[in-house]
C-alpha cells in the first residue's frame, strides 16, 4: 500500500489534515467534506488506525464545522496513520479501499 505524506493528495476526496508533514506525538487536525457529507450525512466518524494492519483503532466523533467534519488525534510512534470515515447509517468512504494514509515522520 502507499501512503501520502500531503494533505493536499486527497483535497479532491475532501480530506484535510493539518498540520503536515505530521511528527509522533503532535495533535492533527482532520478535516473531512467528502463523499459522505455531500450525500447528506449529518454526523460523522472518522475511522482512525496506525499502520496498516490498523493498531490502535479508534473511532473519533466528528464536529461539523463551516469546513466540513472535523476531529484532532494525537499521532503514535508509527509511520503511518490511516483513517477512513464512516456516517451514524454505517456508510463508509474508505477511499476506495484504499484508505487514506498519511505518513509520520519518526
Amino acid at each position: 500500500m502507499l501512503f501520502k505524506a500531503n494533505s493536499n493528495e486527497y483535497l479532491a476526496n475532501g480530506v484535510i489534515i493539518n498540520p503536515t508533514p505530521l511528527h509522533v506525538g503532535e495533535s492533527v487536525k482532520i478535516t473531512y467534506n467528502g463523499l459522505l457529507p455531500k450525500s447528506g450525512a449529518s454526523n460523522m466518524f472518522a475511522h482512525v488506525g496506525y499502520g496498516f494492519d490498523w493498531q490502535q483503532a479508534q473511532d473519533v466523533q466528528m464536529t461539523r464545522t463551516p469546513a466540513g467534519f472535523e476531529a484532532t488525534v494525537t499521532t503514535n510512534n508509527n509511520d503511518t496513520m490511516c483513517i477512513a470515515f464512516k456516517d451514524t447509517a454505517n456508510n463508509w468512504d474508505n477511499n476506495s479501499g484504499l484508505n487514506y494514509n498519511f505518513h509520520i515522520i519518526q
